[in-house]
Protein backbone atom coordinates (compact mmCIF):
# COMPACT_ATOMS: atom_id res chain seq x y z
CA UNK A 1 0.00 0.00 0.00
CA UNK A 2 1.21 3.43 -0.92
CA UNK A 3 -0.06 5.39 2.24
CA UNK A 4 -2.26 7.46 0.43
CA UNK A 5 -5.92 8.61 2.06
CA UNK A 6 -8.93 9.56 0.52
CA UNK A 7 -10.04 13.00 2.58
CA UNK A 8 -13.31 14.67 1.40
CA UNK A 9 -13.07 17.10 3.49
CA UNK A 10 -10.36 18.67 1.09
CA UNK A 11 -12.22 18.61 -2.06
CA UNK A 12 -12.95 21.85 -3.44
CA UNK A 13 -15.53 22.84 -5.85
CA UNK A 14 -14.24 23.75 -9.42
CA UNK A 15 -17.20 24.96 -10.96
CA UNK A 16 -18.25 28.75 -11.62
CA UNK A 17 -17.68 31.72 -9.45
CA UNK A 18 -20.41 32.95 -8.27
CA UNK A 19 -21.80 36.64 -8.85
CA UNK A 20 -20.35 39.10 -7.02
CA UNK A 21 -17.56 41.36 -5.61
CA UNK A 22 -14.10 39.71 -5.18
CA UNK A 23 -10.86 41.27 -4.10
CA UNK A 24 -8.43 39.87 -7.01
CA UNK A 25 -4.62 40.03 -7.59
CA UNK A 26 -3.34 39.68 -10.98
CA UNK A 27 -1.18 36.28 -12.18
CA UNK A 28 -0.73 37.44 -15.08
CA UNK A 29 -1.25 39.62 -18.56
CA UNK A 30 -0.23 38.73 -21.99
CA UNK A 31 -1.18 39.87 -25.63
CA UNK A 32 -2.44 36.95 -27.88
CA UNK A 33 -4.17 36.20 -30.40
CA UNK A 34 -6.78 33.61 -31.57
CA UNK A 35 -6.17 31.12 -34.96
CA UNK A 36 -8.02 33.17 -36.76
CA UNK A 37 -5.88 36.14 -35.49
CA UNK A 38 -7.82 38.44 -33.38
CA UNK A 39 -5.80 39.67 -30.67
CA UNK A 40 -6.23 40.40 -27.11
CA UNK A 41 -4.98 41.06 -23.75
CA UNK A 42 -5.60 38.03 -21.55
CA UNK A 43 -5.81 39.34 -18.02
CA UNK A 44 -5.55 36.41 -15.60
CA UNK A 45 -6.71 37.01 -11.85
CA UNK A 46 -6.48 34.74 -8.68
CA UNK A 47 -8.98 35.46 -6.03
CA UNK A 48 -7.40 36.89 -3.00
CA UNK A 49 -6.65 34.17 -0.02
CA UNK A 50 -5.62 36.86 2.28
CA UNK A 51 -8.87 38.98 2.15
CA UNK A 52 -11.79 36.54 3.63
CA UNK A 53 -14.24 35.79 0.51
CA UNK A 54 -15.09 33.07 -1.15
CA UNK A 55 -13.48 31.09 -3.64
CA UNK A 56 -10.27 32.23 -3.12
CA UNK A 57 -7.87 31.34 -5.15
CA UNK A 58 -9.74 30.36 -8.17
CA UNK A 59 -9.02 32.26 -11.19
CA UNK A 60 -10.78 34.68 -13.48
CA UNK A 61 -10.19 35.79 -16.78
CA UNK A 62 -10.75 38.77 -18.50
CA UNK A 63 -10.31 39.77 -22.35
CA UNK A 64 -10.27 42.89 -24.07
CA UNK A 65 -9.93 42.59 -27.26
CA UNK A 66 -8.36 44.56 -30.80
CA UNK A 67 -11.22 46.65 -32.30
CA UNK A 68 -11.59 44.79 -35.93
CA UNK A 69 -11.96 48.33 -38.14
CA UNK A 70 -9.28 49.99 -36.43
CA UNK A 71 -6.82 46.80 -35.37
CA UNK A 72 -6.49 48.54 -31.84
CA UNK A 73 -7.72 48.21 -28.51
CA UNK A 74 -10.00 50.69 -26.76
CA UNK A 75 -7.93 53.00 -24.97
CA UNK A 76 -10.44 54.37 -22.69
CA UNK A 77 -10.55 50.24 -21.49
CA UNK A 78 -7.29 50.14 -21.19
CA UNK A 79 -6.94 52.80 -18.87
CA UNK A 80 -9.88 52.29 -16.83
CA UNK A 81 -8.10 48.93 -16.12
CA UNK A 82 -4.80 50.63 -15.79
CA UNK A 83 -6.59 53.17 -13.35
CA UNK A 84 -8.45 50.19 -11.81
CA UNK A 85 -4.98 48.26 -10.87
CA UNK A 86 -2.94 51.39 -9.56
CA UNK A 87 -0.54 51.79 -12.50
CA UNK A 88 0.82 55.27 -11.95
CA UNK A 89 -0.73 58.09 -13.99
CA UNK A 90 1.16 59.69 -16.29
CA UNK A 91 3.91 56.49 -16.61
CA UNK A 92 5.76 56.25 -19.54
CA UNK A 93 6.69 52.52 -20.80
CA UNK A 94 9.44 51.83 -23.35
CA UNK A 95 6.61 49.06 -24.79
CA UNK A 96 3.51 48.17 -24.58
CA UNK A 97 4.94 44.25 -23.00
CA UNK A 98 6.73 46.78 -20.33
CA UNK A 99 3.16 48.48 -19.85
CA UNK A 100 1.39 45.00 -19.54
CA UNK A 101 4.15 43.52 -17.16
CA UNK A 102 3.25 46.58 -14.66
CA UNK A 103 0.02 45.05 -13.95
CA UNK A 104 1.67 42.37 -12.45
CA UNK A 105 1.01 41.52 -8.55
CA UNK A 106 -1.45 44.79 -8.29
CA UNK A 107 -4.77 44.52 -6.33
CA UNK A 108 -8.37 45.49 -7.49
CA UNK A 109 -11.64 44.77 -6.93
CA UNK A 110 -14.11 43.08 -9.83
CA UNK A 111 -17.89 42.19 -10.32
CA UNK A 112 -18.22 38.64 -11.63
CA UNK A 113 -21.64 38.24 -13.59
CA UNK A 114 -22.49 34.65 -14.58
CA UNK A 115 -24.21 34.71 -18.57
CA UNK A 116 -24.70 32.84 -21.54
CA UNK A 117 -24.53 33.44 -24.83
CA UNK A 118 -25.14 32.30 -27.82
CA UNK A 119 -22.38 31.52 -31.13
CA UNK A 120 -23.62 29.20 -34.28
CA UNK A 121 -26.60 27.69 -32.56
CA UNK A 122 -24.72 26.60 -29.78
CA UNK A 123 -25.15 28.32 -25.94
CA UNK A 124 -22.08 28.46 -23.39
CA UNK A 125 -22.13 29.82 -19.90
CA UNK A 126 -19.60 32.52 -19.57
CA UNK A 127 -18.43 34.07 -16.35
CA UNK A 128 -18.30 37.36 -16.95
CA UNK A 129 -16.12 40.57 -15.37
CA UNK A 130 -18.35 43.33 -15.17
CA UNK A 131 -16.92 45.99 -13.47
CA UNK A 132 -13.53 47.01 -12.17
CA UNK A 133 -12.21 49.55 -9.17
CA UNK A 134 -9.27 49.56 -7.22
CA UNK A 135 -8.77 47.27 -4.16
CA UNK A 136 -10.22 48.36 -0.99
CA UNK A 137 -7.43 46.14 0.44
CA UNK A 138 -3.99 47.21 -1.06
CA UNK A 139 -1.87 46.00 0.77
CA UNK A 140 -1.14 42.16 -0.79
CA UNK A 141 -0.51 39.21 1.72
CA UNK A 142 -1.80 36.54 -0.89
CA UNK A 143 -0.13 33.23 -0.85
CA UNK A 144 0.40 31.88 -4.14
CA UNK A 145 -0.06 27.90 -4.80
CA UNK A 146 1.75 25.75 -6.98
CA UNK A 147 0.87 22.33 -8.66
CA UNK A 148 3.15 20.53 -5.94
CA UNK A 149 2.08 22.94 -2.64
CA UNK A 150 5.20 25.03 -2.84
CA UNK A 151 4.64 28.73 -3.40
CA UNK A 152 6.56 30.14 -6.47
CA UNK A 153 9.76 32.09 -6.08
CA UNK A 154 9.32 35.68 -6.54
CA UNK A 155 11.84 35.02 -9.57
CA UNK A 156 10.53 31.96 -10.81
CA UNK A 157 10.08 31.77 -14.42
CA UNK A 158 6.59 32.17 -16.21
CA UNK A 159 5.76 29.81 -19.12
CA UNK A 160 2.86 31.00 -21.26
CA UNK A 161 1.18 28.59 -23.18
CA UNK A 162 -1.73 28.95 -25.59
CA UNK A 163 -4.74 26.81 -26.44
CA UNK A 164 -3.01 25.67 -29.33
CA UNK A 165 -0.02 24.19 -27.25
CA UNK A 166 -2.86 21.86 -25.32
CA UNK A 167 -3.78 18.32 -26.09
CA UNK A 168 -7.83 19.25 -25.50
Amino acid sequence: MTGFKVDYNEAQDFGAVPDGDYEVVIFNVVETATPGGAENINFDMIIRNDIQQPRQNSHLFHKLWKAKDTGKYNRGMVMSLAKAFGLQDGKEYSSFDDFLGDFAMRTAKVRVKNETSEYNGKTYDNTNIKKFEPSKFPELQHQFKSSNGVAPADNALTIDISDDDLPF
